[in-house]
């Protein structure tokens, strides 16, 4: 999307992060001629986008001067809630919709209260009680923090061994390093097969088509190897119906609508010859997920969000083909390490080759004289997007663009997209493509 076609009606739009998530979409809407204000609550996020749009300190002095208030991330939920009572235009979460994605098992045992298929899953509180539990029923599962424990996606691990020894000593180690943090977690049966997402935008009534189909590539390094990211890269395509959605996310229509949610959402699954088994929501945009909608969608993005918020039905324009999206980071992503960021990333510039910023998306990113610079600390430096009639043309297009940026120790993956060959395979004979 290129963003100089001029909007209908200008808007003033307040995005609200936790994090500094959003900033892409802000810019986005900024370059379509809206006016845009953008508050970041982390202190070490503070100076990410700098440059690219206004930043406030306080988001609540804005919401009167804001036609649309987006809200980037889960947690913000009762927040929301205020402001469409008052009255306010508003993209983002509800206490119900928080809930979904923060308590696995209020998530799982929503989706069963509508018919949905669930993967067998045990709760605990207790590292012991979880080891008792494994050593009396021997099987291959997968062990998943909740709370906001999960946010740490190097956390998440998937067992290899059918008896399950490999997650009774993660469980021990869990115990003595992660003790504290971990409150609560699940174990879940391991199913065999394809991962996929399906969501779609929801408009606190409906939703609205096309909805969206995603494979994330959440592993570090190339053969999904290495520790759980937040996602690497991921590749998807829009469409009209999907099976997938049908037999999951289109289920919860009613309690979304009940809870006024207005945003994208999308139910993750693993899907094989035998069914489908959702695995858990996000009730929110995704990231990288987002930028990577942009390389598809044509609508112009500040009067779509602001069409949903008013429980309108806006059209969402897409083009026909594949969408591939590339995170490039630095240290000391995926981790939490401010000392190894600032020795070996902080405010090193974005070298483009050629002055070519098609499919480039700034993440913890500012623009200082004329330069785009690292910002923040994670390392979580740009996504770069391509699409193509064909997932491989897609691929040659997204890795061309990767190829025109210079960042010192910068790394990313080189194998997004190369599965969807064999996934897409076994998704068609599975019926579900």
């Amino acid at each position: 999307m290129n963003g100089n076609n001029a909007p209908k009606k200008s808007l003033k739009v307040l995005f609200v992060s936790i994090d500094a998530l959003i900033g892409d979409t802000a810019w986005a809407v900024k370059k379509e001629g809206h006016e845009v204000k953008y508050y970041i609550q982390d202190k070490e996020q503070k100076d990410v986008c700098d440059g690219f749009v206004d930043k406030v300190d306080d988001w609540k002095d804005e919401t009167d001067w804001a036609d649309l208030i987006v809200f980037d991330d889960f947690g913000f939920g009762e927040e929301a809630e205020k402001l469409r009572k008052a009255g306010k235009a508003v993209v983002g979460g509800s206490i119900y919709t928080d809930k979904l994605e923060m308590d696995r098992e209020f998530g799982q045992s929503e989706m069963k209260a509508v018919g949905i298929s669930i993967i067998p899953r045990w709760n605990f509180t207790n590292f012991d009680d979880a080891v008792e539990f494994i050593v009396k029923n021997p099987d291959r599962y997968v062990l998943k923090p909740s709370g906001l424990a999960q946010n740490e996606k190097e956390l998440l691990f998937v067992g290899q061994e059918e008896d399950g020894k490999d997650i009774v000593e993660m469980l021990e180690r869990y115990k003595k390093n992660w003790g504290k943090k971990i409150k609560e977690f699940q174990i879940q049966k391991y199913i065999s097969g394809v991962e996929v997402a399906v969501g779609a935008f929801f408009n606190g009534e409906d939703f609205i088509y096309p909805i969206n189909v995603n494979f994330e590539h959440k592993r570090m390094f190339p053969g999904d190897i290495g520790p759980s990211t937040g996602e690497m890269g991921t590749t998807m395509f829009f469409t009209n119906r999907s099976p997938i959605f049908e037999a999951t996310l289109v289920k919860m229509k009613e309690k979304l609508a009940a809870s006024g949610y207005v945003g994208y959402i999308d139910i993750n699954c693993i899907v094989n010859s035998r069914g489908i088994y959702p695995l858990e929501f996000t009730s929110r945009f995704g990231y990288p997920h987002i930028s990577i909608c942009m390389e598809g969608v044509l609508s112009e993005w500040g009067t779509f969000l602001y069409g949903i918020a008013k429980k309108e039905k806006p059209e969402l324009r897409t083009k026909r083909a594949f969408e591939i999206g590339i995170v490039v980071a630095v240290p000391p992503f995926p981790f939490n390490d401010p000392e190894s960021f600032k020795r070996y990333s902080e405010d090193a510039s974005i070298i483009f080759k050629k002055p070519n910023f098609e499919g480039v998306h700034p993440g913890d990113v500012k623009f200082v004289d004329n330069d785009w610079r690292l910002a923040g600390n994670s390392g979580y430096a740009l996504v770069v997007t391509g699409s193509g009639t064909t997932m491989e043309e897609a691929r040659k297009i997204v890795y061309n663009r990767i190829r025109n940026i210079i960042i010192p120790n910068m790394f990313y993956r080189t194998d997004i997209g190369v599965r969807w060959v064999e996934d897409s395979d076994r998704l068609t004979m599975w019926g579900y493509l």
